[in-house]
């Protein structure tokens, strides 16, 4: 927590992690209670000297769904036409287990829709029938799953040629490409390849999803340039306990926020995603690297996305809607989520961890509101990983001083987050609002607005008289009319913490950086279910008295996704950038991105 912020806003901190705890409690407690789904008659096919077994589908092992797959689209824009409502859109990603119990209701809700003679029935059709296609292997029966199976999902290869010089620090001063998992790119031929696929057996389940990554060498940063913002950020020397003190100055290049030059080629394999998981009373508890996005805008994140590479992690995730007696009443169905893990790419203190909590509710059919708080803490040279200092920082109460700050006692850098959206009424298939924010040095942007970040955004489900037609807005900012939000301070940065809110030296929230204000836009064609024709615009703007001279950013980018038979997929974009950073490069510059995506999903499972 940056050591200008309020004590007296400390204690309702302290409460609001104390709180995230007690739903874990109570969420175990009161898991058996919830209604579940009725339990599947024996299968038919087996061997008749063993008896068929009934099994529970509340404790199967699912695979999450990676968050950039085709399916989170399809799905969103399925709830924004009003044929799902059970759709959590602040907690992604979901399992498959859970997007089939979501799209349970969708068929009544289309067929009653075409009888009624609306015109988005045949598109929600078409998004149904492929989603199905899809899952179709996990409504079969989870008896099947229950004896053992092993899945390819995909296979994937991705080509990418870049010309001109591109941005890639999202500490700073921007990146030409965003929510990429934080992988190598420059100027010339960059190549992704990969595969990924998992194991079930019973509740227990493998998943993996790795890649062979390739891209040219790069000048970088100048050794003065680096050595400018490195003393921007405050992390030209090493921390030490003592307030003031410090040892031998950092290598440059070592610097994961910085990337001074010159920058190798790249030609390394990479584990995308990869954790063992068990379900327990419709909860995943996982341990490995997977994905994670909290927050109910398409663009980006402020809690958590996959702008970085993703952290390795502990998670227990409430997967299936919750209800509690008299308390739901009030709040309606809810899900939370609790991560701890490590975060790599810091030197100053070297790596620290991170855990966050989030709890989301669904008070109607229509609205949708969440709760988040990440905390950072510890760290080689600053204070060890250990239960107490993590109980320390999790159910701290009071604004620490500059002495507690600077000494192994630190509770760590928080950040409070909180979303809603809103399915509007009378226009309920047409018009959905939603707002992510987040605080740094208070309890939540609920509690302090002028302090908060924002990004709101609008989505029209479809154009009247086009109804395959949609159309998407956000605006973002992380430069709050306050004081401590000067000079890069404040936002995704921390005075001990000072590589902030990054994981090998990318932010793993909202690519908009840590002074910035911008927006993106979309506006989406879809030829089928999985298929469609996409134009989006994004801009983004650095502070001056963060970067001297500031930044600009500007790109429009043109997608088309397109299916050859089912199983073949066909991703192609050509963006189109400029942007100017004075402390970079003179003038502005100007820079292409075409990338050709070709991924085979495989409609095969092996039992066993």
């Amino acid at each position: 927590m940056n050591v200008r912020g309020r004590a007296a806003m400390a204690p309702l901190r302290g409460c609001a992690a104390v709180m995230a705890g007690l739903l874990l409690i109570a969420g175990n407690a009161f898991a058996a209670e919830q209604p579940g789904k009725p339990e599947p008659a024996p299968q038919s096919g087996r061997d008749n000297g063993r008896p068929a077994p009934v099994c529970q589908p509340s404790t199967l092992g699912s695979p999450y769904i990676p968050v950039d797959s085709w399916i989170y689209p399809a799905v969103l824009r399925l709830y924004g036409l009003g044929f799902v409502d059970t759709v959590y859109l602040n907690m992604r990603p979901w399992t498959r287990a859970s997007l089939s119990h979501m799209l349970e209701e969708a068929g009544a809700n289309i067929e009653d829709a075409d009888a009624d003679g609306d015109p988005t029935a045949g598109e929600a059709q078409d998004i149904y029938e492929a989603l199905n296609r899809e899952l179709h292997y996990d409504v079969q029966g989870p008896c099947l799953v229950h004896e053992g199976n092993t899945r390819v999902e995909s296979v994937y290869s991705v080509a990418r040629a870049i010309s001109g010089t591109p941005l890639r620090d999202s500490f700073h001063l921007g990146s030409t490409l965003i929510n990429d998992y934080g992988r190598p790119y420059s100027n010339g031929f960059n190549s992704y390849s990969g595969a990924s696929g998992y194991a079930a057996a019973g509740r227990f389940l493998l998943y993996a999803r790795a890649e062979f990554e390739g891209a040219p060498s790069a000048a970088g940063y100048s050794q003065a340039l680096a050595g400018q913002l490195a003393a921007i950020d405050g992390t030209t020397n090493y921390f030490t306990n003592s307030i003031g003190a410090t040892t031998a100055a950092i290598p440059l290049n070592a610097l994961a926020t910085i990337p001074a030059g010159p920058i190798a080629t790249t030609t390394n394999g990479r584990v995308m995603e990869a954790y063992v998981s068990a379900q327990y009373l419709n909860h995943v508890i996982s341990f490995g690297k997977q994905d994670d996005w909290l927050g109910p805008a398409v663009g980006g994140a402020f809690a958590d996305s996959n702008n970085a590479e993703n952290i390795y992690s502990f998670r227990i995730n409430r997967i299936e809607p919750l209800h509690i007696p008299l308390l739901s009443r009030l709040t309606g169905p809810f899900r939370y989520e609790f991560l701890i893990g490590s975060l790599k790419g810091h030197i100053y203190p070297i790596d620290p961890w991170v855990h966050i909590e989030k709890v989301s509710f669904r008070p109607t059919e229509n609205m949708e509101f969440g709760f988040e708080r990440t905390v950072i803490w510890g760290g080689e040279g600053h204070e060890p990983i250990t239960i107490h200092t993590f109980l320390k920082s999790f159910f701290s109460l009071t604004a620490p001083d500059q002495a507690v700050k600077y000494s192994r006692d630190d509770p760590g850098a928080r950040f409070g987050q909180a979303d809603f959206s809103y399915r509007l009424p009378f226009v309920r298939k047409w018009l959905t609002l939603y707002t992510d924010a987040e605080a740094h040095d208070d309890v939540s942007p609920v509690d302090a607005p002028r302090h908060a970040s924002f990004r709101p955004g609008l989505y029209l489900s479809h154009v009247p008289g086009v109804p395959k037609l949609d159309m998407r807005a956000e605006a973002v900012y992380t430069d709050p009319p306050t004081g401590p939000s000067h000079f890069g301070n404040f936002e995704y940065y921390e005075t001990v913490q000072r590589q902030g809110y990054t994981n090998q030296g990318q932010i793993f929230g909202d690519w908009i950086g840590r002074e910035g204000k911008g927006g993106q836009s979309w506006i989406t064609y879809l030829l089928s279910g999985n298929e469609w024709l996409q134009a989006s615009m994004r801009r983004q703007k650095v502070a001056k008295d963060f970067v001297p001279g500031g930044a600009t950013l500007d790109d429009i980018d043109f997608q088309l996704v397109k299916r050859i038979g089912k199983d073949f997929e066909i991703n192609g974009s050509f963006a189109y950038e400029k942007y100017k950073a004075p402390i970079y490069l003179p003038g502005q510059q100007t820079v292409t991105s075409t990338t050709i995506q070709l991924t085979w999903f495989p409609q095969r499972k092996i039992s066993f």
